[in-house]
């Protein structure tokens, strides 16, 4: 069964695979070749595959999209059928899934997150510190900061990131103390981590539709409400959540003004990445906003 990024996606698949379907039920058998009289065979009219589905081109405004054919066949592989040649999608890209809209957007990769665990080699750096700040939650140890231009930053460790070994100590149980003395204590140039990816975040795929939104309002941060028949809606975007990253890019503790700027110059194809409200405030509990909006990291991660 195929996995799609956005609800547009799997529309736009299963268009496709219908038209691919209906171009081979339809292609005329050559006649065979007999001895003797020549007979006259009856001409085949072909139907076009268009009568019963849409054809690529006529997808420039299919459920909102600002899509033509040359955006979607630069994400296609061509399957020869007889005669003709019919776009399928093909599965690449994270977690192998069918992305015929959202394509190779780098966006999706940039925040995906990873199943399984992970791990990570830190140094300190010249104060003698690693970037991390941790926070402990039903007996787990959780990444509550990274600051900027750290150790931390530069390893790839993400806001709540769960930390499950500080070198080769077993974190479960641990106080928010006890975390930060293991990593006081540790030598500068080796701090082996073990670490899984954002367990209380996910990530949901939109597009833009043709005047540049995909249909949700924020404020402070927080989704307060989903425009009908939106992307955000149709594709399961919940309020009461915060957003923590926008195609993979740490957003939080900044202005709304500057969340703005970053969903407008975004490309139409969109991942964010969100948390639940009553997660998100026990995490960033006794962390002031100012503290968010200076220290922790808002860089775009490479991929």
């Amino acid at each position: 069964m195929s996995l799609y990024p956005s609800l547009e996606d799997l529309k736009v698949d299963k268009v496709m695979r219908a038209q691919a379907q209906y171009a081979q039920t339809t292609t005329p058998a050559m006649p065979a070749i007999t001895e003797g009289t020549y007979q006259p065979q009856p001409t085949a009219v072909a139907i076009p595959a268009s009568t019963l589905y849409p054809n690529l081109e006529e997808l420039g405004d299919y459920m909102g999209l600002s899509l033509d054919s040359d955006e979607v066949q630069k994400n296609l592989a061509l399957l020869p059928v007889a005669d003709n040649q019919v776009a399928l999608p093909t599965a690449s890209g994270v977690g192998g899934m069918v992305r015929p809209v959202t394509g190779t957007d780098i966006g999706i990769r940039r925040a995906e997150i990873r199943p399984g665990l992970r791990e990570i080699i830190l140094c300190k750096d010249q104060d003698r510190k690693v970037g991390l700040r941790l926070r402990a939650i039903d007996n787990g140890v959780f990444i509550q900061l990274v600051q900027s231009n750290s150790p931390a930053a530069l390893a790839g460790l993400r806001f709540g990131d769960q930390v499950l070994q500080i070198n080769g100590q077993n974190c479960a149980g641990w106080s928010v103390d006890k975390a930060h003395k293991a990593l006081k204590a540790a030598a500068e140039t080796r701090i082996e981590l073990v670490v899984r990816d954002r367990p209380f975040q996910r990530t949901v795929t939109m597009h833009k539709d043709s005047s540049g939104h995909v249909g949700f309002i924020y404020k402070s941060g927080k989704i307060t409400s989903l425009v009908k028949d939106g992307s955000a809606a149709r594709n399961g975007l919940l309020t009461e959540h915060y957003i923590c990253e926008i195609n993979g890019q740490n957003v939080i503790g900044l202005k709304d003004s500057q969340i703005k700027d970053i969903l407008s110059t975004s490309p139409s194809a969109m991942t964010i990445t969100i948390m639940p409200k009553f997660i998100y405030e026990h995490m960033i509990k006794r962390m002031s906003t100012g503290l968010l909006r200076s220290a922790m990291d808002h860089s775009v991660p490479e991929v």
